[in-house]
């Protein structure tokens, strides 16, 4: 039975690695731009988005695994879990963990690293002309690499000798359980050292980035239905650049064998109609886009996808905003009961596994740990749901230094460079969610998740004591039980004894992550409460300039017909497309042609119904 168990559990785990790497593949593919994207590249993209996510995913492996040892309407270890067999749970959750950890920041600082140096090398003219060969752009991207070589030789010496805290382990060495998180192995130190310190620089990205799209993601949702089908806008700016190269015809007709040349009147409505062409083979363009023109498969599919769904976009966003408020509020209560009652305070990193004030994440998922995998997908969906958080807000904000963007994240336009890029940006935020949701969201979950122990005397130190006519004495495990009971039954999860460890040996890094927190809950409060009253503008850094995204929201936001809009763009057929009767007819004076330019230069405005476009158009 117990072997059955503990299969059908890694079992899970096997399949949900199958949809995360599904999740990875359709995540990098669809967010490559299709003429630069390379293999090598995508490989190193794809398996390190999925290397992050299986180290996301595997806490609630940990949990059902540490639990199972537990009889927990008994609150006793079940007969099966000897000492010897937790033993070898924790030790093969262990070897995953080590392995798993130590892939991300070998990925993160030497091979995602090492791909984006072999891609700056990279010269077609020097590869054609011979000049360039594998090795030396092997040896010009080992030459940048070797920075990051050191980076890690020193992190992991410095945390080979860095000492064990001192005071934590004086002032609590009675404490059974702490004591356990102060490890004496210099190896093991030195890798808990430097998980940490790219914990802690992940916790910076993950206030800036995974905050504001936590906020926009549902709002977005919510907020940014298109008001107006594709195909519908196609068939209307091209039926609208056929009718302006008609009036050009007719003037140039009319005007032909002229030796004084154009009328003034013609001259300056034919200048209006050069201009206002120009914007509408623009908005062809545009239109052609918003119909996948030239787009992979997958960002084709999404588009009917989310055409398909449009109509229940409204309820999937308050969904997930609700889910949103409640993982604000669960974080908040979370990090005032650790300020009240934390075992240690700031000399560890405000540790404590146990909350003493009702926390509604933290009870759900504990409470539907009892019957495995619920709470699997619910923690499944809930990483899911920070991880397009963090995508969104690095779409929206993009790879910034202070103020100067480097890098744009576009779907179906993003360059193999950026891509690596956000790969490692991600890579740090799946480690600080990693923190976040352990330690914060759900602390109690993840660390005994449903265990229990009954808290009554023990006759002799190795037998258990019997609650069957006692069930009011059954208690949920905690990491501050003074029954010595407790320590015989519970067995805390291995990922969050892992980053305990890390905050409870190296108290400066636990501090600065957990007052990281509030920053992190402050960014997401101003950016929601802005966005309540502001549209919220995802597509202006899918654009190039500020003209096309200005023309690209006009074109987007001046209709009502939205079902109608979704009918059409799932049929890929446009209705209702009128010609113009007599188009010459507004060129009178050239007054309603100079209109449509008057005020904005060189271009009609967007989505105008002056000028020669805005005559028929449906805007």
């Amino acid at each position: 039975m117990p072997l059955i168990q503990t299969s059908l559990i890694w079992v899970t785990y096997a399949v949900c690695l199958g949809i995360l790497a599904l999740v990875a593949a359709i995540f990098v593919y669809s967010y490559q731009k299709p003429g630069e994207r390379t293999i090598v590249v995508t490989l190193v993209a794809v398996f390190t988005v999925f290397s992050l996510l299986a180290t996301l995913l595997l806490l609630p492996v940990d949990i059902a695994l540490t639990s199972s040892t537990t009889d927990r309407t008994l609150g006793a270890k079940k007969e099966w879990a000897t000492p010897n067999a937790v033993d070898d749970i924790v030790y093969q959750l262990k070897i995953v963990y080590y392995a798993l950890y130590s892939l991300d920041a070998v990925l993160c600082l030497l091979v995602v690293p090492f791909t984006y140096f072999w891609y700056e090398e990279r010269d077609d003219v020097a590869a054609e002309e011979g000049t360039q060969t594998v090795a030396g752009r092997l040896w010009g991207a080992f030459k940048y690499t070797i920075a990051f070589i050191l980076l890690c030789v020193i992190l992991f010496l410095v945390g080979f000798f860095i000492p064990v805290a001192k005071k934590a382990r004086d002032d609590h060495k009675d404490l059974d359980f702490f004591k356990d998180l102060l490890t004496q192995n210099h190896g093991e130190r030195a890798l808990t050292f430097s998980i940490g310190i790219l914990i802690t620089i992940g916790t910076v990205l993950y206030c800036l980035y995974t905050a504001p799209g936590l906020a926009l993601l549902p709002l977005a949702l919510i907020k940014t239905a298109p008001r107006i089908s594709a195909p519908q806008l196609h068939a209307t700016t091209a039926s609208q650049l056929a009718q302006n190269r008609e009036r050009q015809r007719q003037l140039e007709l009319r005007n032909e064998g002229r030796e004084s040349g154009l009328e003034g009147r013609d001259r300056r409505e034919l200048e209006s109609l050069v201009r206002e062409e120009r914007t509408l083979v623009r908005r062809e363009r545009l239109a052609s886009e918003r119909e996948g023109t030239g787009r992979n498969f997958f960002v084709r599919a999404g588009m009917k996808l989310e055409a398909l769904f449009r109509p229940i976009t409204l309820l999937a966003g308050l969904f997930i905003l609700l889910i949103s408020i409640t993982v604000f509020a669960s974080m908040l209560i979370t990090m005032i009961d650790k300020l009240k009652n934390s075992v240690c305070g700031i000399s560890c990193g405000y540790l404590l596994a146990h909350t003493r004030i009702f926390q509604p994440l933290n009870y759900i998922l504990t409470l539907t740990s009892r019957i495995f995998p619920i709470d699997y997908i619910l923690f499944l969906l809930l990483t899911l749901l920070f991880f397009a958080s963090s995508v969104v807000g690095i779409a929206t904000i993009g790879i910034r230094f202070l103020w100067i963007t480097l890098f744009s994240i576009r779907p179906g336009k993003t360059t193999p460079n950026a891509m690596l890029m956000a790969t490692v940006l991600l890579t740090l935020m799946a480690l600080a969610l990693n923190y976040s949701l352990a330690m914060i969201a759900a602390p109690q979950y993840a660390t005994f998740g449903s265990q229990t122990f009954c808290d009554r005397p023990s006759h002799h130190p190795d037998q258990q004591p019997n609650c069957t006519e006692h069930h009011s004495r059954i208690r949920a495990c905690s990491e501050r039980a003074e029954n010595p009971v407790a320590i015989m039954v519970c067995t805390p999860s291995v990922g969050s004894t892992f980053l305990n460890r890390i905050m409870v040996n190296f108290p400066f890094l636990g501090v600065f992550n957990f007052f990281a927190q509030f920053a992190f809950l402050g960014i997401f409060l101003i950016v929601f409460v802005v966005m309540l009253f502001r549209v919220p503008q995802l597509d202006e850094a899918a654009e190039d300039d500020d003209d096309r995204e200005a023309e690209e929201e006009g074109l987007l936001a001046s209709t009502g017909r939205r079902f109608g809009a979704t009918w059409q763009d799932l049929t890929g057929q446009a209705k209702g497309v009128k010609r113009a009767q007599d188009y010459g007819a507004m060129g009178q004076g050239g007054e309603a042609a100079d209109r449509g330019t008057a005020d904005h230069g060189e271009e009609a405005p967007v989505g105008s119904t002056e000028g020669g476009a805005g005559r028929d158009s449906n805007w």
